[in-house]
């Protein structure tokens, strides 16, 4: 499709879509935080605590990406 391979389709999408995905989740967060009148200390509690997967998820490619090198 468009000349792209499958493979390239797929980075792409994981790439940008998670990404985009990730922002739709931090705007999901700060609505919740506004909406529930959580205050400054609520929304810090709340953008650590939901937050914390999508710091994970981030961390995670950002370790591949170094470690690609040496692992495969």
């Amino acid at each position: 499709m468009f000349g792209l391979t499958e493979e390239q389709i797929a980075t792409f999408g994981l790439t940008f879509g998670v990404g985009a995905f990730m922002l739709y989740m931090v705007f999901i967060i700060f609505q919740l935080a506004r909406e529930s009148k959580a205050g400054r200390l609520g929304t810090f509690v709340l953008f650590l605590a939901l937050g914390f997967g999508l710091l994970g998820f981030a961390a995670k490619g950002v370790i591949k990406y170094f470690l690609a090198g040496v692992v495969e």
